[in-house]
């Protein structure tokens, strides 16, 4: 049975002269003759070119072909019209049809909806042996072709090694989150480590160049490594879930929108996508963070990630690990918003009035050259917009017992400003290295990395741009 959740409304079939409303809409349509599909009235029409008799049909002229379904016209009247112009042969043709008809109509009745039985054959458009047939529609899945896509760092889909949304796919592009964060993250952690210390502790470490004396006098050179090992586990887990689910909720978005809202709100896709991504990247990012913070911020507490797990869940149990996921999530899901959001916009305009020839053109290390100028530039925005919560979550994971409230209070507007010019350093060349190897990923396992969005062609001709 066809089920008939999947069929729609045609408006333009008429009985004589009045219109007959529900006959369906869409390519769902198949010519018995050679397999031709389409629309109802297209198919129709397309299937009188296999003309073999010429009859008069309620008013209408309609060239049919032998065999097949009934062609009574389906009142009195019309009946009248059509037997003043049939010929012997074609009645003797007509009653031999009502017969295989009848002996067939049980069949049908199983086969296709009782009311679409009774309008198709009620039709003076219907033809002989034509049937109603369902064609599979081309599905907007998360694991096929037909999905729509938005990307901004992209080259065509030749020799792919796999489908665009598909489990493989997004399974590597969580890989080369791992190791964007993870790898970039640990090479930056001398920087961190300053950062850090100077916004807890601004009396001490009064500048990038102070914090970084200060830390080798009483560390030595090893110093600037402290919390290494909690900065890559932490970081590889929300890189894992912070690019993995972004591909994930950007094709999910954008097939609940539309292809033309799709694009007319990429912006808003990409900022909902990344904050959904984000806020279960925090959540596998907050024990390693915090471990992080503890190993880097209190001198004496603890050198290695082994010996300051321990430690702080004897001291306050798994809270401990936890109790800065609500400032994570206020500081990377803002960050993370404008770190893809900018990308994805960056990339585009660079493309568009920047770069002095088409993006299809450009080599591949051509554009990866783009992609790293339009992270560098996404991460100055991001390090501005989390930067506030960057030094709640900075001081709340040093000290016991304190709160994000009474933490953002005792630093005050000016407070939580301090360290903002390092973090631009570190933040900006750490997006621009972090999309550069995300991209570099995709390059290397030949996975589909989609042009920058363009105006759909339905969307052009709504607003008259194409003819």
């Amino acid at each position: 049975m066809i089920s008939s959740a999947r069929w729609r409304v045609h408006p333009t079939v008429f009985i004589g002269e009045a219109l007959q409303h529900p006959i369906l809409e869409g390519s769902n349509y198949r010519c018995r003759f050679c397999g031709k599909v389409g629309e109802y009235a297209y198919v129709v029409a397309h299937m009188q070119t296999h003309e073999k008799t010429t009859v008069i049909h309620g008013g209408f002229l309609m060239q049919s072909t032998s065999g097949g379904q009934n062609t009574e016209p389906p009142n009195a009247s019309q009946k009248r019209s059509f037997s003043l112009f049939e010929p012997p042969v074609a009645a003797k043709r007509r009653r031999h049809l009502k017969t295989q008809a009848d002996s067939a109509s049980s069949q049908d009745a199983t086969m296709y909806p009782t009311a679409l039985t009774q309008m198709a054959r009620g039709n003076p458009f219907s033809a002989p042996l034509f049937s109603l047939q369902k064609v599979e529609e081309p599905q907007q899945s998360l694991h096929g072709q037909k999905t729509r896509r938005l990307a901004a760092a992209a080259t065509s889909d030749e020799g792919v090694s796999c489908e665009f949304g598909s489990n493989k796919y997004y399974a590597l592009c969580g890989f080369g989150g791992i190791l964007s964060c993870g790898l970039t993250h640990t090479a930056v952690v001398p920087l961190d480590l300053v950062k850090c210390r100077l916004q807890v502790d601004p009396d001490k470490y009064k500048s990038i160049g102070k914090g970084f004396s200060v830390t080798i006098r009483e560390d030595g050179v090893r110093g600037l490594a402290k919390g290494w090992a909690p900065t890559f586990i932490g970081y590889s887990m929300q890189g894992l879930c912070k690019f993995g689910f972004y591909e994930v909720f950007k094709v999910f978005y954008s097939d609940l929108l539309g292809e033309e809202n799709s694009y007319l709100w990429r912006t808003s896709l990409y900022l909902a996508a990344s904050a959904s991504a984000e806020f279960f990247a925090d959540i596998a990012l907050a024990p390693m963070e915090a471990v992080k913070v503890r190993v880097q911020t209190q001198p004496g507490y603890a050198n290695t990630l082994r010996q300051a797990v321990p430690k702080m869940y004897a001291e306050e149990g798994i809270w401990a690990f936890y109790k800065g996921v609500v400032p994570l999530w206020m500081r990377q899901i803002p960050y993370t918003m404008m770190k893809f959001a900018c990308f994805e916009r960056t990339v585009e305009l660079l493309y568009k009035f920047v770069v002095p020839k088409p993006r299809s053109e450009c080599s591949k290390s051509e554009q990866l050259v783009v992609t790293f100028v339009a992270g560098y530039i996404a991460g100055v925005f991001c390090a501005i917009v989390s930067h506030p919560a960057d030094s709640v979550v900075s001081v709340l994971n040093k000290e016991k017992g304190s709160t994000a409230v009474q933490v953002l209070k005792r630093l005050g507007p000016k407070g939580v400003w301090k360290g903002l010019v390092a973090r631009i350093i570190m933040i900006g060349t750490l997006t621009a290295l972090q999309w550069f190897i995300y991209d570099s990923v995709k390059v290397y396992f030949r996975l589909p990395r989609p042009p920058p969005p363009e105006m759909p062609e339905s969307l052009k001709k709504k607003l008259g741009l194409t003819e």
